[in-house]
């Protein structure tokens, strides 16, 4: 749209990620109203440059385009059902976390109030955002999230995904999915270690270094071939090879008397992708017994 890059822009959720998108739109140059409903978190913007609406009503009513940052969906009803009779024409972006259906259902909700609706994921945290490695994932009306990318693009790189309303959310949980899941293994590994007297310290720059190593052990390429095509070459890394340390790192777990919850789920993959015949196959075999699950 003509001048967007300049579009005034309400925002809605004053934590740390809608703190650090409001700084950022405000830096490029857009008008910028907040709501939150802790007033007191937006003065610091408000002495920024941005306007503190009074009401939902007002804040959404003061710009086309209103960005939601928010716990889940269920506190995007709380705030705007009672604003419903001013959503009318407005483009809602919801960067808030929930699931998959609860982002369609919500679509249609916007639908039925005359609005149009995105569904977006913002995959770094509040300080990234706005730099080169920002990124966000987007899904809805193509010709609605067009219209708006210009100015969607000042928090971080949109990858938009296509019109269904869901898709952005699956794949911002996929992501965190691979996040929090390395981040209680990281977490366990440090237990496991600290049972037997070694810090934190001592152990977790080479547990990060495991992280990183990962894409030179298994390329994306090489994995999406496997996970995309089923053929699961047992070069290397086996599902037997690796389903033995995971039992191992179960009976050490054990032994330290820590929680098993982790590396029982773990081995419970090997296992059971052993016994559905891929004991020879690579380590990439567990995806088939996750998914057929």
């Amino acid at each position: 749209m003509s001048g967007a890059a300049k579009a005034p822009v309400t925002l809605v959720g004053l934590g740390p990620m809608g703190q650090a998108m409001v700084r950022v739109l405000l830096a490029a140059g857009h008008p910028v109203t907040v709501w939150n409903r802790t007033p007191s978190r937006a003065d610091d913007l408000v002495a920024e440059g941005a306007v503190l609406a009074a009401t939902p009503a007002d804040a959404v009513g003061a710009s086309e385009l209103v960005i939601l940052s928010l716990t889940d969906y269920g506190a995007m009803h709380d705030i705007l059902d009672p604003a419903a009779g001013a959503l009318r024409g407005r483009t809602i972006v919801n960067l808030s976390s929930d699931t998959p259906d609860v982002s369609r259902a919500a679509s249609a909700w916007a639908d039925e109030h005359g609005a149009t609706f995105l569904t977006g994921g913002a995959m770094v945290p509040p300080p990234m955002i706005g730099t080169p490695a920002a990124y966000v994932y987007y899904s809805g009306p193509t010709a609605t999230f067009r219209t708006w990318e210009a100015v969607l693009a000042v928090i971080g790189a949109p990858r938009y995904l296509g019109e269904d309303p869901g898709l952005a959310q699956l794949l911002y949980q996929a992501q965190l999915d691979v996040f929090l899941t390395a981040l209680s293994g990281l977490a366990h590994a440090t237990a496991l270690t600290a049972a037997a007297g070694v810090p934190a310290a001592e152990f977790l720059p080479d547990a990060m270094r495991t992280l990183t190593e990962i894409p030179a052990m298994a390329t994306p390429a090489e994995l999406a071939r496997s996970f995309d095509t089923g053929v699961h070459p047992g070069d290397l890394a086996t599902a037997t090879m690796m389903g033995a340390t995971a039992a191992h790192i179960l009976a050490a777990s054990e032994s330290a008397g820590i929680d098993l919850e982790l590396p029982r789920a773990v081995a419970s993959h090997y296992e059971r992708a052993i016994a559905a015949g891929h004991g020879r196959d690579s380590w990439t075999s567990i995806l088939e017994v996750i998914r057929a699950r």
